[in-house]
């Protein structure tokens, strides 16, 4: 299994989050090429099952469990690859601007 090993930076708030996704109602648009904007992180975190997650630059294929969420870095090209049955969520983060 190749599995992730980055954690999200410690300057980021929670701004939301999906519902609960399974292979039977993902959002069609996960499944295909798409970024996260400037300054926004998600987290992919499976609850049930698992999945694959596949970074368009360089084509790497990551596998998420339970276990093994992924940490979604900003403007950068993905795509989620169901590989059977799944529930998950994708949390969704955004930098903190520090003061000046």
């Amino acid at each position: 299994m190749n599995y992730q090993d980055e954690t999200l930076p410690e300057n980021v708030v929670k701004i939301s989050s999906t519902s609960m996704m399974t292979e039977q109602t993902i959002l069609p648009g996960i499944l295909k090429n798409h970024e996260t904007r400037k300054g926004r992180y998600g987290f992919l975190v499976v609850e049930e099952g698992a999945l694959q997650f596949v970074w368009e630059e360089g084509g790497e294929v990551l596998d998420a469990d339970p276990g093994h969420p992924i940490v979604i870095f900003p403007e950068k090209l993905h795509h989620v690859k169901l590989t059977g049955k799944v529930q998950f969520y994708i949390e969704f983060y955004e930098q903190v601007r520090k003061s000046v």
